[in-house]
């Protein structure tokens, strides 16, 4: 935990104003969702609870909150108006953990719980519960002295954590919390279909999207199947878009169309443009999330964009700069800077002055074995796609290139190697 990161208790946060970047309301925090996991570790703090204008309750992921305070929430602008469900690994922090009996390690005895503050962790935009105010003896009745209230660590109780011995996939997906998507892909495929239905239906729509991107075909399309739409819907958002593409082009028609018609309108868009084009050319095989920067935006601008860490390092290697607008299909493509460039750059050097435009991008329909050769003969990692009024469409990175390079069933074979490798050292 990041000992210098203020704690912030929440009874301060009840009813707070959360606002987009412009200043705009967006409506007022009604609760906070967190997760609760195995033993004495503290719970992860995964969104909040907004009620928007129309009192309907949405979810806010905490991804995209870039700043919480005991006054107000800023958020990055972009919502999901779905009202909010609750699953099964969740918790309210207002609704059940507040007044909760709970137990002191020490010496057993029982308090109830007043409040719980929240502290932020390095990692960006990750918070998770830190601190319990609680109170000896019941919770009505006489009145109580004030030393009888105090501040404890979370792993000073006990009482609200899951069980390690319990069953059902909560616990099951508490234990696979410090595995790699790829890793847990693993696990889930050689799950029975039920037990993978459990599970998925317990993961949050990021952790299975990730997961999801790692399994295999078959997999992936017989767990989309068995979520509720909405939940397949935001499932598909939190996906890079080309496997979203991917997965969705395996659906039936019919299925395809409707799953299409529930998502973002933003990320809908992006799917269906990638969709159009054949499935082993540059168009098919790319992202439409590059790193994108106006030429005037700075080497500090380019490094900041670089180090946000839910990027791959693929798409983390250079950024492209084209004149607005910014998200793709962008203004007119103007080149690349590589990573390397932009760390031996002065932080004010503006990004168009050192952009190498010498560097020939990809047409959407390029073949593959093209693809691969361009990525070969400039020693790239990633490649720019860009239409025939030169405005970016998107990048087509190693990793993409690979997953078609290697034999359809991979993925399975992999699997199987993987459970046959020796363990790592410790």
């Amino acid at each position: 935990m990041a000992g210098g990161a203020p704690v912030i208790f929440v009874s301060h946060l009840s009813g707070v104003p959360v606002f987009d970047p412009q200043g705009d309301p967006v409506g007022r925090l009604r609760d906070l969702v967190a997760m609760l996991r195995v033993g004495s570790r503290p719970p992860r703090l995964v969104g909040l609870v907004v009620e928007v204008a129309s009192r309907r309750r949405i979810f806010l992921p905490m991804t995209r909150v870039t700043d919480i305070a005991s006054g107000q929430i800023i958020t990055t602008g972009v919502l999901n108006v779905r009202r909010f469900e609750q699953r099964a690994t969740e918790r309210l922090v207002f609704g059940e953990l507040l007044d909760r009996r709970v137990r002191l390690v020490e010496d057993g005895s029982e308090v109830t719980v007043l409040d719980v503050a929240v502290q932020q962790l390095p990692a960006r935009r990750e918070f998770e519960v830190a601190k319990v105010f609680v109170r000896r003896g019941g919770r009505s009745g006489a009145l109580r002295r004030r030393k009888d209230a105090f501040t404890v660590d979370w792993s000073d109780v006990t009482g609200f954590s899951l069980e390690e011995e319990g069953q059902g996939a909560e616990n099951l997906v508490a234990t696979f919390e410090t595995l790699r998507p790829v890793e847990l892909a693993n696990v889930m495929h050689n799950l029975t279909a039920k037990r993978r239905a459990e599970v998925a239906a317990a993961l949050d729509d990021d952790r299975l999207a990730d997961v999801l991107e790692e399994l295999p075909d078959d997999d992936q399309v017989e767990i989309l199947g068995k979520l509720e739409d909405e939940r397949a819907a935001d499932v598909l958002e939190a996906m890079d878009p080309d496997d979203a593409a991917d997965l969705l082009s395996e659906l039936p028609e019919d299925d395809k169309e409707r799953l299409l018609e529930l998502m973002q309108p933003h990320d809908a868009a992006d799917v269906r443009r990638l969709m159009s084009y054949e499935e082993r050319t540059a168009g098919g095989l790319m992202t439409t999330e590059p790193i994108v920067l106006r030429p005037d935006a700075t080497v500090a601008d380019a490094l900041a964009r670089v180090r946000v860490r839910d990027l791959s390092p693929a798409l983390a290697a250079q950024v492209y700069v084209c004149r607005p607008p910014e998200d793709t299909p962008t203004g007119k493509y103007l080149g690349t800077v590589h990573f390397q460039r932009l760390l031996r750059e002065p932080p004010f050097t503006m990004v168009g002055a050192v952009v190498d435009s010498d560097l020939p991008p990809l047409s959407p329909g390029t073949p593959l074995p093209a693809v691969t050769s361009h990525l070969a003969a400039y020693n790239m990692v990633s490649a720019a796609v860009v239409d025939a009024s030169g405005a970016l469409l998107g990048a087509v990175t190693v990793d993409d290139v690979l997953d078609h390079l290697l034999p359809d069933d991979w993925r399975e074979t992999g699997f199987h190697g993987m459970e046959e490798a020796p363990a790592r050292d410790e």
